[in-house]
């Protein structure tokens, strides 16, 4: 890819320095990243800087983003917190995800896992928070453990834990009309063997290591590779990620698995 910003990037930056909240990078056009972190890791090779597309997740712990600047810089996706266990609800999904949106942002929702409830529970505590919108990424299920919640300590067998998977995953695809992905850490993954379920697309934490050193012989698509990255347009640290294929195929996977 050109180290030039093409017209249409040129463009965004004119508009964003002025305060537009408008979509101003033409839908499925790829920015390169110009992202920065707090503490960068030496990568040795196979590098997020060689993978062509770039995006973030956001929670409540982020500020309001300036998303047309994000979007300009590097920013093609966006995973938005919305829910967590059985009833929670982030205080920053609706200014996120509207935000996104307009800045023509791909954007989807996630959801944090908690043991303490059953997956059908929080399976429709999500959709009653998330409408099913034109055009959004897949819904994700993040399952990893919480060491800091006071009251749900829970850690089941991890046949259990991928029962309860399986269950959430059935309940959103049925719902939204696409299979979720899963997002999970190395040890989460490993002490439960996620590798064992089927027809899932997995979203993999690892910020010192490229998920193939991580994760043995696991297909991902997203790679989470930093928790102090530096967004134009953000404050603070943000989560960075990439996809894993071309620019190209991104285009094409957006068209297979946005919902409809």
């Amino acid at each position: 890819m050109s180290p030039y910003p093409t017209l249409a990037l040129l463009f965004a930056l004119t508009l964003s320095a002025c305060g537009s909240t408008t979509a101003t990078v033409p839908p499925g056009t790829v920015t390169t990243a110009t992202f920065g972190d707090r503490k960068p890791f030496e990568w040795t090779d196979r590098a997020p800087k060689h993978y062509a597309v770039h995006g973030i997740d956001v929670a409540r712990f982020q500020q309001p983003l300036n998303w047309t600047t994000a979007r300009a810089s590097g920013v093609n996706f966006a995973f938005i917190k919305a829910t967590e266990g059985g009833d929670f609800f982030d205080p920053m999904f609706s200014d996120h995800w509207n935000g996104a949106g307009q800045a023509g942002v791909a954007r989807g929702a996630y959801h944090f896992y908690y043991f303490c409830s059953s997956p059908q529970k929080q399976a429709r505590w999500f959709i009653d928070n998330v409408p099913r919108t034109a055009g959004m990424l897949p819904p994700v299920l993040d399952m990893e453990w919480n060491p800091y919640s006071p009251t749900c300590t829970v850690r089941p067998p991890a046949e259990i834990v991928r029962e309860h998977a399986a269950s959430f995953l059935s309940i959103l695809k049925a719902h939204y009309g696409q299979q979720p992905i899963v997002y999970t850490t190395p040890e989460f993954y490993a002490h439960n063997d996620m590798g064992r379920l089927r027809g899932v697309e997995f979203w993999l934490r690892s910020t010192a290591a490229h998920p193939a050193d991580k994760y043995p012989n696991e297909r991902w698509t997203f790679w989470q590779y930093t928790s102090t990255g530096q967004v134009p347009g953000a404050t603070g640290d943000i989560d960075i990620n990439v996809y894993e294929g071309t620019a190209a195929s991104w285009s094409t996977w957006l068209a297979r698995r946005r919902v409809r």
